[in-house]
Order: structure tokens, then C-alpha cells, then sequence
């Protein structure tokens, strides 16, 4: 029987080496910045995944997503929020968070930067800031950047 299978998991991509710093970052404004790695632009048809790096004292605004989403602190240290409850994190330590959870990171340092890698359970995912609830899909934020 050869029934195409309508499984993302068994769409076939390219296979890819990426290397942060021979990419592009762009700003998500005050003073945070990422680089997409794995992306809908690159092939990915299950999963995207990204860093984003934190100046000294940065954080990012409090919000969900519409899947669930792990990050790993790769440098320095962090605060996350999670629901509400603060968490500090270092070096390798992982966050996961179902969709619908609100959310944030921030850097931990007001002087030494913290990078984080992300990733989102969906090529479709998307962010809603809490405290406007506009939604954006993460993905577009990347369009520019895209190989």
C-alpha cells in the first residue's frame, strides 16, 4: 500500500547545518534580539526553534502561546515567570510551558548578557502579548530574515 502519509513528521526537508553567528539577528526591540534557526523558510514542517540573546537587565513582556514551547538557558542566568511564580535559572536549565500559559524571560544580570534556544511545538506558532492581547505568528516575524 502506498498511501501518502498527511503526517508532518514524514515531510521530507532539507537537511541543514546552521550556525549562529553567520546568521542574521533582528532586534525585538529593547535590547533584545533572535535568530531564527529552524523555520518553515528553512523546511521545517513539525517544529521551529530559534535563540534570542538578552542585554544586561532586558526582559521580554509577559505572554502565551497557542502551543506548548521549551527553552534552555545556553548563557548566563535568568528570571523566568511562569503563571504568575518566579523562577531563577542557569546555565542549561529548561522551561516548559503548555500553550495558553503566560510567560516571560528576563535576564537575570543587569551587565552580562543571557542568550536563550527556543523552541515551539508548532511551525504554526503564535504570541500574544498579555497586556495588548495582539497575536503574531512567530514565523512572521522571522519572513525577513529567511534563507
Amino acid at each position: 500500500m502506498n498511501a501518502q502519509s498527511h503526517d508532518p513528521c514524514d515531510a521530507e526537508f532539507p537537511a541543514s547545518v546552521l550556525r549562529p553567528a553567520e546568521l542574521d539577528a533582528f532586534s525585538r526591540g529593547g535590547g533584545a534580539s533572535t535568530i531564527p534557526l529552524v523555520t518553515r523558510a528553512r523546511g521545517a514542517r513539525v517544529f521551529l526553534n530559534g535563540q534570542t540573546l538578552f542585554e544586561g537587565g532586558v526582559g521580554i513582556p509577559l505572554h502565551t502561546h497557542n502551543c506548548p514551547e521549551s527553552v534552555v538557558i545556553l548563557e548566563g542566568n535568568a528570571i523566568v515567570e511562569i503563571d504568575g511564580q518566579e523562577h531563577e535559572l542557569t546555565t542549561f536549565d529548561t522551561t516548559y510551558v503548555a500553550a495558553g500559559v503566560p510567560h516571560r524571560f528576563r535576564n537575570a544580570s543587569a551587565t552580562a548578557p543571557m542568550r536563550i534556544l527556543w523552541t515551539y511545538a508548532s511551525v504554526d506558532a503564535t504570541r500574544t502579548i498579555v497586556e495588548t492581547g495582539i497575536t503574531t505568528r512567530v514565523d512572521a516575524e522571522h519572513a525577513a530574515t529567511a534563507d
